[in-house]
């Protein structure tokens, strides 16, 4: 007798993704259903995703990550759920994967899975991105996100995690611009969530902690082998630490004294002359 085949959501949220949803959703066409959660994009991603037939796609503000991507799993109506961002493709191998491991009684209840980066359309190898991992396979019954994050956010799991050996292409970085507008965003969410862990904000860890994020990730974590693309990821990785501290002191000060908006901006005008 034929083994039930389990069932499977696929979730993705969206910004002005353009430029990477369709691949993303032409990865993901083995789900069974597919939701896409999209914070009222400019670009007409959102009128994209209503012409597609497949895709079942709500507005919904972004507050921050972890919050965002809560609400899209309380969408999905089936148990396994793959979670997936819309600058990742999943390959063709990791689909065998994935309907394999789903499909075959499985002892664990969440998967990490390992990356593979893409500088624009060329690999990056190293720059301190070689081992990162992340849950994207999971049962929805059996996790939640983690309230501690509000970026780079992670999972509260209930029971045991594996990890496949396929790995999902990241298309991380599309230009310079929008990398370093990334980075700066994961900055300021991470001074936001060191507020509410009452953390203070000290100059020499400005000065410090950027240029140890350049100098572990460049030589340590051998992004000098990544040439050229080394230099820029490492280097806009030390930006987002640098947009955290000064971030944090603007939220320091908007404590001490609530009607001080501006009290930044001698801050940011340095930070531009600088980056």
């Amino acid at each position: 007798m034929e083994l039930q085949r389990e069932k499977i959501t696929a979730l993705i949220i969206t910004y002005n993704e353009i430029g990477y949803i369709e691949n993303c959703l032409n990865s993901v066409d083995f789900a069974d259903e597919i939701i896409v959660v999209d914070s009222y994009s400019t670009d007409g991603t959102y009128e994209y995703l209503l012409a597609q037939p497949k895709v079942k796609v709500i507005q919904h503000p972004f507050k921050n990550y972890t919050a965002q991507k809560a609400f899209t799993l309380e969408q999905a109506s089936n148990d396994w759920v793959i979670f997936v961002d819309a600058d990742e493709v999943v390959t063709t191998e990791l689909r065998k994967e994935i309907l394999q491991t789903v499909n075959s009684n499985p002892k664990h209840v969440a998967y990490w899975f390992k990356r593979t980066f893409m500088f624009q359309q060329k690999r990056l190898r190293f720059s301190g991105w070689q081992t990162d991992k992340n849950y994207r396979l999971f049962r929805k019954g059996k996790v939640r996100f983690s309230n501690k994050r509000i970026v780079h956010e992670t999972l509260e799991v209930n029971g045991t995690s594996g990890i496949l050996k396929e790995k999902l292409t990241h298309y991380c970085y599309r230009d310079f611009f929008n990398y370093k507008s990334k980075m700066l965003t994961y900055g300021r969410m991470k001074a936001k969530e060191g507020i509410q862990k009452n953390k203070k904000f000290n100059f020499l860890l400005l000065l410090a902690k950027p240029s140890f994020t350049f100098i572990y990730n460049f030589i340590f974590r051998l992004g000098i082998l990544d040439g050229n693309k080394g230099v820029i990821v490492c280097y806009l990785n030390a930006l987002g630490d640098w947009e955290r501290y000064l971030e944090l002191r603007k939220l320091e000060l908007e404590q001490k004294v609530p009607s001080l908006k501006p009290a930044h901006q001698k801050g940011y005008l340095f930070s531009k002359y600088l980056f």
